[in-house]
């Protein structure tokens, strides 16, 4: 027989609304980076080269 036990001790009941999730701002490097494949893809549509196109920023978040 144990010489102890553990005492199963329930996590704290949240008594308010949810804090809303902050979305974080992407990173610069990354925005830079968007802007080069914009302006190729532009580039290339003007030359008439098949591109694949770039995916909408606004539906990533």
């Amino acid at each position: 027989m144990p010489a102890f036990t553990f005492e199963k001790i329930p996590p704290p009941v949240r008594r308010g609304p949810i804090a809303p999730i902050e979305q974080k701002q992407r990173g610069v490097i990354v925005q830079i980076l968007d802007r080069f494949v914009e302006a190729r893809v532009r580039r290339s549509l003007k030359q008439g080269k098949v591109v694949i196109l770039p995916r909408d920023p606004a539906k990533s978040k």
